[in-house]
């Protein structure tokens, strides 16, 4: 089992996989985030493959300022993906709602609503900031895979006192 648990690992640093998810944005960071995975900019070299599901996703790659329609959305599409995930946030708008900040159709800014690893910063961001962003996402990984989070502590039967 720790073999397998280590293959795995290994195979999630070299090739993180994405889930590329609109939460309201003008679809310019959409357009450079699409560049990025092209030719030009080998994305392959990370071993990058964009995903059509979030349950096969190691990396959200989140667009825009939160709407109130994909402010649920984005809660169950984290929920969705299999740890350990981790979040870029492309673009401005996701960090700061950017010149979106007085509209009444906003929820905010995307940490309000899942946690964020990684900020890429840009109107619009260019593709190598984004796969810049990726691939110090995909350290992140690598680095949960090497050092899980400490299990809760199991309670033994014997140990719990019954009252009768």
């Amino acid at each position: 089992m720790k073999l397998w648990k280590r293959l795995m690992c290994t195979c999630r640093r070299r090739s993180p996989w994405l889930f590329h998810m609109n939460s309201g944005s003008c679809n310019g960071c959409d357009i450079e985030f699409v560049a990025a995975l092209t030719p030009r900019y080998d994305a392959e070299q990370l071993g990058v493959l964009l995903q059509g599901s979030p349950r096969h996703a190691d990396i959200l790659c989140v667009t825009g300022p939160v709407t109130r329609k994909a402010a649920d959305a984005i809660k169950t599409v984290y929920a969705q993906a299999p740890g350990p995930k981790a979040v870029v946030a492309i673009g401005s708008c996701p960090a700061t709602t950017n010149v979106f900040i007085e509209s009444r159709t906003l929820e905010g800014p995307l940490g309000r609503h899942i946690p964020v690893d990684v900020f890429v910063p840009g109107c619009p961001p260019r593709p190598d900031a984004i796969l810049q962003g990726v691939a110090k996402a995909a350290a992140i990984l690598a680095e949960r895979a090497d050092h899980p989070p400490a299990a809760a502590p199991v309670i033994k039967p014997d140990a719990v006192e019954v009252q009768r």
